[in-house]
């Protein structure tokens, strides 16, 4: 039997090893997209978050000292405060298929958040809303888009096998972007429009007006508060740093959003170009040529993904959803854009249905988050 032993990451060394343990594991596995060496660094390490979060991480080695496992435990105590737990989470969890290693990692991490004084566990997560969450139980064929996790088979039986039970279901669809809405929907869209004297904003506009970002984020926080489960709202600091990373990247082609009267932001839509297969060549870095297949990516608009769509508290359930709905799809169109992968949206919201609408699409991951008591 082998060698195995535990440790804690807490040098640059052992922190890249951390990082890269999945680049081996998932070698041979074409659907992996590998994230950037220097993302993950960030995240483990500078980003914005754990100003209020505590993290640790630990790795399980063998006796050649090897990388067969890894997990990060994550006490997230604005989530605890807001729902009213006592939870950790853990993510980045990857392991070999041995039920040994896995119960080290999670052993550990569930040890860990024991002394915090938390009695549950749940995961894999971030440590906030935006990052990557949720283990794959369906759609191993297909590719995710790079902001959504992957992992083999084999995960859930470990970690069913350590007692965790289903928490929530995400489910991800795949459909033609450029299929024309119903009728029926476009006849709505255009009539709501009309009166309520929405007009369409200017991305490129967006990019340079700092008052409008901080609104627009403030809306993404106020329109998600209730309807995402486990939604945790951004703080100050996280919103400026995730509109330094992201806002310049915007397509006109491919986002939009609306105004009212007021000028205020009534419901936005966002999508990006995939860039699966560019993180893909890139196995893990930009350089020396990693920066090319991403260049090439964001001209590419055949497969897009939904990243976020949404309505302020206010025009919810008036019908505005249709407006942009039909907006973008029109822009996709336009674009030459052929498909599009949904966002992960939880199997009970009632925004998952909208799919439903659109005559070509299909099922294309089923991604769980599990939960467990710790005794």
């Amino acid at each position: 039997m082998p060698d195995y032993h535990i440790v804690e990451v807490k040098s640059k060394k052992d922190l890249k090893k951390f990082i890269r343990f999945p680049d081996k594991l998932y070698r041979d596995c074409p659907q992996y997209v590998p994230a950037l060496h220097s993302d993950q660094v960030k995240s483990l390490t500078k980003v914005s978050t754990l100003s209020y979060c505590s993290r640790r991480m630990w790795m399980v080695l063998d006796g050649n000292g090897e990388v067969a496992g890894r997990i990060c435990g994550m006490i997230n105590p604005r989530y605890n405060e807001r729902y009213g737990k006592k939870r950790a989470r853990f993510g980045w969890f990857d392991t070999i298929n041995d039920i040994k290693v896995a119960g080290m990692l999670i052993g550990t991490a569930e040890a860990w958040a024991k002394e915090n004084g938390m009695n549950e566990i749940h995961g894999p997560l971030y440590y906030n809303t935006l990052g990557k969450q949720g283990m794959l139980v369906e759609g191993y064929e297909n590719v995710p888009p790079f902001n959504c996790l992957y992992n083999y088979p084999y995960y859930n039986d470990l970690v069913t096998a350590l007692g965790f039970e289903k928490e929530c279901d995400w489910v991800q669809y795949k459909l033609r972007a450029d299929q024309p809405l119903p009728d029926k929907m476009v006849a709505i869209a255009d009539r709501l429009m009309e009166r309520y004297k929405l007009v369409e904003g200017d991305i490129d506009s967006l990019k340079h007006d700092k008052a409008l970002v901080r609104k627009f984020f403030q809306i993404y926080n106020e329109s998600f508060a209730e309807a995402v489960y486990n939604f945790i709202p951004f703080t100050d600091e996280e919103i400026a740093e995730e509109a330094e990373q992201t806002i310049g990247l915007l397509d006109k082609r491919l986002c939009c959003f609306l105004l009212d009267q007021d000028n205020e932001i009534a419901a936005f839509g966002i999508s990006f170009p995939s860039i699966s297969g560019a993180l893909q060549k890139a196995r893990g870095s930009m350089f020396p040529f990693g920066w090319l297949h991403f260049l090439k990516a964001l001209k590419n608009v055949e497969t897009i993904d939904l990243m976020i769509n949404g309505a302020a508290p206010k025009w919810q359930n008036t019908g505005v959803s249709s407006v942009f709905h039909n907006i973008m799809a029109r822009q996709y169109r336009e674009c030459g854009a052929k498909w599009a992968i949904t966002n992960p949206q939880i199997e009970t919201n009632s925004a998952a249905f909208v799919w439903n609408k659109y005559g070509d699409h299909e099922l294309y991951m089923r991604r769980r988050c599990y939960i467990k008591e710790i005794k």
